[in-house]
């Protein structure tokens, strides 16, 4: 019985041994750790022996010089970088629809009426005039360049010209 747990514990020993020389991976045999390299076995020597050097006279490993990287094998597509860009089609005519997705509550241009508030008077850059109504929204000196955040119209309010709405955030631009 002592002849088998020594075997055992002898083997147990040795796959480090053998894992640590080979270096985790046999390049010969294409990195299978299964097969130990050429000339690593397990210790023949008593348990716990320290292994010894390899005889003089018996030939070195060499260590297998590089090499330059195999190119890959072909798929029959060119590489990304020699394919061409895909292009857009060219219009057949303008668009029916405004291509810029904007928010219908956000406005931007200048104020033509300013000041401390509640009422402010907005010109868009297409001339649309917007009666601005927002309590609390601070100091706005007229000719300045905003965008506004709106909402449905207070009621019994009047602000002066343009169409009425309730200002729920502005933010100078530029």
């Amino acid at each position: 019985m002592t002849t088998t747990l020594d075997r055992r514990l002898a083997a147990v020993l040795a796959l480090p041994l053998a894992l640590a020389l080979a270096g985790c991976a046999n390049p010969e045999n294409g990195g299978d750790v299964s097969e130990p390299p050429a000339g690593a076995g397990a210790p023949t020597g008593p348990v716990g022996a320290t292994p010894q050097p390899p005889s003089p006279t018996a030939p070195s490993p060499t260590a297998p010089t590089p090499t330059a990287p195999a190119p890959a094998a072909s798929t029959g597509r060119p590489p990304l970088s020699a394919t061409e860009l895909p292009t857009l089609r060219p219009p057949t005519g303008p668009p029916r629809q405004p291509t810029d997705q904007r928010k219908p509550n956000v406005l931007a241009g200048r104020l033509s009426h300013g000041g401390s508030g509640p009422c402010y008077t907005l010109v868009t850059d297409d001339g649309q005039e917007h009666a601005l109504y927002g309590p609390d929204q601070g100091t706005w000196p007229a000719g300045t360049w905003v965008r506004v955040t709106v909402g449905p119209p207070p009621a019994g309010v009047e602000c002066g010209p343009g169409r009425l709405v309730g200002l729920l955030r502005i933010e100078r631009v530029g």
